[in-house]
């Protein structure tokens, strides 16, 4: 008798210990998945199809899983996986996960609700992977996800992650999948509290050179107050991820899966705010775009684009700058994608991985003269030449949007481009292989409209702002302050 509460003292002694620990330092993978066998309150099902049974299997390695593992399993076969949770377009989706999260979740809780439902937190981990075949021809990339209670009877909670896998041999993509799965299941439950916390723990044991985390979504009761945009800006941020994308409606998209087959027109700026220009320029390019052969007749992905060199002011990210520029251009109805890719060769390298599609990229005339100045390219070995050799690599496009000198009248276009003398061939070359097109559909009356100016009028007052920019961005603006904008006052 007094052995046995001996050794219950010791394990409560050890579970309080890697708690304390898990507020203060960081733990290993190890003390991880230790600390949650020795939670009695957890325990449920680990479902995992491709790459091994990775991450349970690091339960059953650190002693106590019979406490926390309810069931085991994979499938393999695509045929036994269709049976068991139902058919999906591809074997590693999100659909996927989806179907195998709900079910496993919902057998645990109708078998063990019962019997110990009362002092149980029913979870089920789910993951559906593709490493790196034999061949070596694949995307590594998989869908990995939990679904669970913070405590027992509690409604559902819910965190999906996307991983790509940058190890070039498959037993180490698998053993990092392993690492990044207990580092989710202990965050869901050690810091559902603290989605931040939870988030930059994914990599812990890792680094970027192995995982990215190129999309999260937290969900349910525990993460009722959200934002879900906010932890997408957090990944690139904090360097899990490189680029990250919501949908107009605020929900996180996977940006390979969005891209998917499509043909892909981003316009990059600061979009502080958005305005009839932006939209004006998207416009004129998206017509001209959807003459090419190779784009006619297919959906093109158009998407404004937001670099973190936007975001930051001060080396630090305004949250609230952020969703207003997210909540303006939400209401224009397309989907953000933030980078941390500040060189355009970058943008194109990333896109050309998501789409096998034609690519296009729009911008007004002083950022194509960006394009030409040097000094951007000081650390590349081949310069300038190299970084337009990686830009237009995979026949991308580069549309050019006119601009209007107030003073002379005079327009900036893609034919008169002051272009230095000793790049001028360069720039010739370009236009007559028909990588840089001029967009002469504009509409006359957005060539004066600037964002900056825009911002100054709203924050000084001055209602013209509101011509400028489109009527729902205006709702926006006036109906959330944002900007400095002053508040409506009601008429009495």
């Amino acid at each position: 008798m007094w052995s046995a509460l001996l050794q219950s003292l010791k394990v409560v002694k050890m579970l309080n210990t890697l708690r304390k620990n898990s507020v203060s330092d960081q733990l290993d993978t190890h003390q991880k998945a230790l600390c949650v066998n020795l939670d009695n309150r957890r325990y449920g099902t680990f479902a995992e199809i491709g790459a091994g049974q990775e991450v349970v299997r690091w339960f059953f390695r650190v002693g106590g899983g019979a406490g926390t593992i309810a069931k085991s399993m994979s499938a393999y076969d695509m045929t036994v996986s269709d049976a068991i949770y139902g058919q999906a377009k591809r074997y590693v989706c999100r659909e996927r996960l989806q179907a195998m999260l709900d079910q496993e979740h919902e057998l645990n809780k109708e078998r063990l609700r019962d019997t110990r439902g009362d002092t149980t937190a029913f979870f089920a981990f789910a993951d559906t992977v593709s490493a790196r075949n034999y061949k070596g021809t694949n995307e590594c990339h998989g869908w990995m996800g939990i679904k669970f209670q913070a405590h027992p009877r509690d409604e559902d909670s819910q965190i999906i992650i996307h991983v790509r896998m940058l190890d070039n041999e498959a037993a180490l993509q698998q053993e990092a999948l392993g690492i990044v799965g207990v580092n989710l299941v202990h965050g869901a439950f050690a810091l559902n509290h603290e989605p931040e916390l939870l988030v930059d723990s994914l990599l812990d044991g890792l680094s970027t050179s192995r995982i990215e985390i190129d999309m999260i979504e937290l969900s349910g009761i525990a993460f009722r107050h959200v934002d879900n945009r906010l932890m997408s800006l957090k990944l690139v941020e904090l360097g899990l991820s490189n680029a990250a994308m919501f949908a107009a409606d605020g929900s996180v998209l996977q940006p390979s899966e969005f891209f998917y087959r499509k043909p892909i027109l981003v316009e990059r700026g600061s979009f502080r705010p958005v305005c009839n220009v932006n939209l004006d320029m998207l416009r004129c390019a998206h017509e001209k775009f959807s003459q090419l052969p190779k784009v006619a007749d297919k959906e093109v992905a158009q998407v404004l684009e937001i670099t973190m060199n936007n975001l930051k002011r001060d080396g630090e990210i305004d949250l609230r700058d952020f969703l207003a520029r997210a909540d303006a251009m939400a209401a224009c109805g397309y989907p953000v994608l933030i980078s941390d890719y500040f060189e355009y060769y970058r943008l194109a390298a990333y896109l050309s991985r998501c789409t096998r599609e034609p690519i296009a990229i729009t911008m007004g005339s002083g950022s194509v003269l960006d394009l030409f100045d040097e000094q951007y390219y000081t650390g590349l070995d081949g310069g300038v030449l190299e970084s337009f050799g990686r830009l237009f690599k995979n026949d991308l496009k580069i549309y050019c949007y006119p601009l209007r000198d107030r003073n002379s009248g005079e327009m900036m276009t893609a034919e008169n481009l002051a272009i230095k003398p000793e790049l001028q061939s360069l720039y010739n070359y370009l236009r007559d292989r028909g990588d840089i097109k001029e967009l002469d559909n504009y509409d006359p009356e957005c060539l004066d409209i600037f964002s900056r100016e825009v911002l100054g009028k709203i924050k000084g007052g001055d209602d013209s702002w509101e011509t400028m920019v489109p009527a729902a961005v205006v709702d926006v603006i006036r109906t959330n302050c944002y900007f400095d904008c002053a508040p409506v006052v009601p008429v009495v």
